[in-house]
């Protein structure tokens, strides 16, 4: 492939990661953090931008579909789990792309319920779905390079003209707080959705190519979406940093990016505020839908029927939920997050690995463990208090939201010395 085309399949990686919660969250964060803005943005890029690469590279090498990044642990489990992320991917950030559209681009002008705006929303969405073997083009050479541009306006007016000092806030634990706020971006399971969208679009648009080519050009292109992300992340919560001064307390996330929008672009920008959001949405929604129902045709035999009426109830899905608020669906997205982020996460590590360091019994004992230490926190965020804190205190990492990682990254260097020894 050349260069060109690399650089347009990256764009369309990097259009189908930002979305709704790419936007609004950022800006928040570096609001509340101020001066230190950095290190919360450190934190979420960790979440946001390095695991979802990883997912790309795991892609890459795996160059199946979403079914064979659970594999190893059994063709059961990995059904279970496929299930699981399309059931949240299609109930939760696909809707929130709608609400976020009605929020901040529909209503301000027409006023119109939110019924109807996610109505039209996903009836375009059905019909992008639709048009798969034009997907990847459509979107990496017409709709990405308008998000990228209005951004570059956005954060390069702060950037240049900033408002006054930044005040100082009092955010406690400014990494852990970044890193866990980029769970909400699910941008790490939008890595092992969209990654399959990518390939499969890569292999309608250029059949010629063989494993090794596939591998360099999904790698490449994953690459360039994850610069993409690191330079617009970091401009748009140094952007929330700076308004610090300038915006009420409690300010919605909504609200925020108005604000810094009407700063960095004048009174009348709001036009073009819309503009951008209702593109960043759209075309994550379509990456979801579209993801969900390539993993449906290929369940059932490459049956054209089975994509099809994924993608309706997909969107028959978004249109439902996606007359909730944005504030809403995050707050009930946090539960679900907390118990399949950290599973999400070990099997991008793992399979972005070369196969031989993970044998099927090792990637099976990681996976439990890890599985194992994500309950407390799943089990605190339906009931708290559910769980006394001496009976989990003691877990490493626990405070930073990480109580999983030590107890898998300990088995994963047990399961490899032992392997090595025998």
């Amino acid at each position: 492939m050349s260069r060109k085309s690399i650089i347009i399949l990256g764009l369309a990686l990097f259009s189908l990661f930002f979305g709704a919660g790419n936007l609004i969250l950022p800006p928040q964060m570096g609001w509340r953090a101020g001066p230190l803005w950095w290190l919360v943005c450190l934190g979420f890029c960790v979440s946001a931008v390095l695991i979802p690469m990883l997912g790309i590279l795991a892609h890459s090498r795996l160059q199946g579909s979403m079914f064979d990044f659970a594999k190893k642990v059994s063709p059961g489990f990995s059904a279970v789990y496929c299930f699981l992320i399309y059931a949240i991917s299609l109930s939760l950030p696909s809707p929130r792309t709608a609400s976020v559209t009605h929020e901040m681009a529909v209503a301000p002008y027409l006023g119109s319920p939110p019924w109807l705006t996610s109505l039209v929303y996903f009836a375009l969405v059905f019909f992008l779905v639709m048009n798969r073997s034009k997907l990847g083009s459509l979107i990496g050479k017409y709709l990405t390079p308008v998000i990228l541009l209005v951004l570059v306006l956005l954060i390069g007016s702060i950037l240049f003209w900033p408002p006054d000092v930044m005040t100082a806030r009092t955010l406690s634990a400014p990494f852990t707080a970044g890193l866990q706020e980029g769970y909400q971006t699910f941008d790490a399971i939008g890595a092992v959705v969209c990654g399959g969208v990518i390939l499969v679009s890569l292999r309608l648009e250029n059949p010629g190519l063989d494993f090794g080519q596939r591998f360099r050009a999904i790698a490449l292109a994953g690459l360039f979406a994850g610069m993409c992300l690191l330079l617009l992340y970091t401009g748009l919560m140094y952007s929330g940093a700076a308004m610090t001064g300038w915006v009420p307390e409690e300010v919605t996330r909504t609200r925020l990016l108005r604000e810094v929008t009407e700063y960095a672009l004048g009174a009348r920008s709001q036009a073009l505020l819309s503009l951008l959001i209702g593109l960043a949405c759209f075309t994550t929604a379509v990456g979801v839908v579209t993801g969900a129902s390539d993993y449906a045709r290929s369940r059932f035999g490459d049956s054209p029927r089975a994509y099809t009426l994924t993608a309706l109830a997909g969107c028959a899905t978004g249109v439902l939920f996606g007359q909730l608020p944005v504030a809403y669906i995050i707050s009930v997205a946090l539960p679900a997050l907390l118990f399949i982020y950290p599973l999400t996460i070990v099997l991008i590590g793992l399979n972005a690995m070369p196969a031989r360091y993970t044998p099927p019994r090792l990637f099976r004992a990681v996976v439990a463990v890890t599985l194992l230490f994500s309950i407390p926190d799943f089990v605190e965020s339906l009931w708290p208090g559910a769980i006394p804190e001496g009976a989990v205190s003691w877990i490493p990492l626990r405070s930073f939201g990480l109580p999983w990682l030590l107890p898998a990254v300990c088995v994963f260097l047990a399961g490899r010395f032992l392997q090595r020894r025998i």
